[in-house]
């Protein structure tokens, strides 16, 4: 497929945004960009290819290092050159583990070594990322002055003298540079899980949370071009990932002359949250007509406060559950919460829902297969008031849902939900894409087996 050109849009200038130069249709594939480096999330180690971001319960594992994994020789052979330096790293280190931030911190000065161009970087280099360290607070440069200590200890099995170093790199500024995004994971129910020191969360925003098509977390990368696109809580486009490929797509029509904008954060939060988290990750204030309205506020935080505040803090201690009898307790834990608030809280309060999401997951992970459909069912209410148009998270749920209807034998009712998935996924993931593909071939087996009956 061709890849569509950033060329076809206009930049002011650094920073200041990209502006379309031709009327854009709902679901038009707007830019195709690969990173100019990207790591898996520590969470995922071992689950996940290094190469190409593919889950995979049977993976090979570097002998150097013990640490990267990948589907077999070929993603390994391919990733050995972004990987070869870092290995000794890695090694140097043992038993730490580098956070995310500082492992891709190291992979982008390796790069810059390296003198290697990269397609995403065709409208805005990373020497051109602009940094924002003048604005940060003290308690914040300190964090990041820690992060920076701990890449030149990372580093310091391949690199000890900094002479050795590109010109103008600057360890504190390669966590400071960059005015850019968290996003898609706009789409997630979490962040990059932050370890260790607070500040970790602070760097990894400066770069794009890698997500698969289901919206789950697995890794987190730079693509330097994407850094010119600003931020509203209600944009005009969205970022889907194909393994490591960044996919910007229009969910509205838009104007020539309209700039273009995506979601930095999770929108789902109340207008003073979302204020905040921009304020304190990206120095800025938000005045789109989502913030100025607030009008969702009150339903976002519906029922009573003791009960949300107890939920909210339950659905923050849940951590990536990998065993059988960490999802156990988890659902153990979000069904004694669900009874006990049954009168006090409702499904559209944002903290209930991410409480049923929660006993969703459990469920599917436990293959309690009708109680996670009953947990699910409650979820598209909400969802559909918070993502009324198109939006990838509430594709992904209604598709997750549609398949355990269909689990359940409740064919006509898995068929209209899947439609319904259908129509928002070829706007927000497009018809080319692996999930795409995987909802058509699950709605086509949903409609041969209503034939059969």
């Amino acid at each position: 497929m061709e890849v569509p050109a950033l060329e076809r849009f206009l930049s002011p200038g650094k920073g200041s945004g990209l502006r379309s130069r031709r009327q854009v249709r709902p679901g038009e594939l707007l830019y195709r960009a690969e990173p100019f480096a990207y790591v898996v999330t520590k969470e995922q180690l071992g689950g996940v290819c290094e190469q190409c971001l593919q889950r995979n319960e049977h993976l090979h594992r570097c002998s150097q290092c013990k640490v990267a994994k990948y589907c077999g020789k070929s993603c390994q052979k391919e990733a050995w050159l972004d990987h070869k330096r870092e290995c000794k790293c890695l090694q140097n280190v043992k038993p730490n583990f580098p956070p995310d931030s500082v492992r891709l911190a190291g992979r982008i000065v390796f790069k810059l070594l390296r003198q290697s161009a990269c397609l995403s970087e065709r409208l805005y280099s990373f020497k051109d990322l602009q940094s924002n360290a003048e604005q940060l607070s003290e308690e914040m440069k300190e964090g990041l002055g820690h992060l920076a200590h701990t890449l030149q200890l990372y580093l310091r099995a391949e690199i000890q003298d900094a002479s050795h170093l590109p010109p103008a790199i600057d360890f504190f500024q390669i966590f400071t540079k960059n005015r850019c995004l968290n996003l898609v994971s706009v789409m997630l129910h979490q962040l990059l899980c932050l370890e260790g020191p607070q500040y970790e969360g602070w760097v990894t925003c400066n770069c794009f949370t890698i997500s698969n098509g289901e919206m789950q977390d697995v890794g987190v990368g730079l693509y330097p071009s994407m850094s010119l696109l600003n931020h509203s809580c209600d944009p005009n486009c969205v970022i889907i990932f194909e393994g490591y490929q960044l996919l910007l797509r229009s969910i509205r029509e838009i104007q020539i002359g309209e700039e273009l904008t995506i979601s930095y954060i999770e929108s789902l939060m109340p207008t003073s949250e979302r204020q905040k988290q921009l304020k304190r990750q990206y120095c800025f204030e938000c005045d789109c007509c989502l913030c100025q309205d607030q009008e969702k506020d009150a339903k976002k935080l519906a029922g009573e406060e003791p009960a949300w505040k107890e939920v909210k803090d339950a659905v923050n201690e849940v951590k990536y559950p990998k065993s059988k009898e960490e999802w156990e307790k988890v659902l153990a834990k979000c069904q004694h919460l669900l009874s006990s608030h049954t009168s006090h809280l409702p499904d559209t309060n944002i903290y209930q829902l991410k409480l049923l999401d929660c006993a969703m997951d459990a469920c599917i992970n436990l293959e309690a297969w009708e109680q996670a459909l009953c947990y699910g069912s409650r979820t598209l209410g909400p969802y559909r008031l918070y993502y009324p148009d198109f939006h990838p998270l509430r594709a992904v749920q209604l598709m997750r849902v549609g398949k355990l209807q269909y689990s359940q034998g409740m064919l006509p009712q898995a068929l209209g939900t899947l439609k319904q998935a259908y129509d928002i996924m070829k706007v927000t993931h497009g018809t080319d894409h692996s999930l795409m593909q995987a909802l058509m071939d699950l709605k086509e087996q949903c409609e041969a087996m209503m034939k059969l009956h």
